[in-house]
């Protein structure tokens, strides 16, 4: 498998596709639950919402760990050494540990100053992840 994505011309490129994709899902359904934390869409109840927005935030990043996985294999060296793919990774086990706090704490039901702290957090956070694997390729 991984000698095809080395091999063939539009594998590699395909599975960076699934990644975006992935990506793509996994943030934007964060965003509209934040929106929501935020007060904006008062009318949509937080539990529904969340119940949607989760299940396909986590079917994004299961996208995205897969094919990250996949691409990492065709040349982990490379990115062991490389300080945007060290720095993705670390953010990530942030991002882990933020949601976790989150759900731990019940952050969805108290909607209180820190949910919104902490909804905030793990916006940027998933977008600095995803500068991280832009510059990966320029660092």
């Amino acid at each position: 498998m991984f000698t095809a994505l080395k091999t063939h011309a539009w594998a590699y490129p395909a599975l960076e596709v699934v990644h975006i994709v992935g990506i793509a899902l996994l943030l934007g359904n964060l965003v509209l639950l934040e929106l929501r934390v935020f007060g904006r869409g008062a009318a949509l109840p937080v539990k529904d919402l969340a119940r949607l927005s989760l299940t396909l935030a986590l079917c994004g990043f299961g996208l995205a760990a897969a094919s990250g996985l996949l691409m990492f294999a065709t040349q982990p060296a490379e990115l062991l050494g490389n300080r945007a793919f060290t720095l993705k990774m670390l953010l990530l086990m942030l991002a882990g540990c933020n949601a976790g706090w989150f759900h731990a704490r019940g952050s969805l039901t108290r909607l209180d100053g820190l949910a919104r702290l902490q909804m905030l957090a793990s916006t940027v956070v998933w977008l600095v992840v995803v500068a991280c694997g832009r510059w990966i390729a320029y660092l």
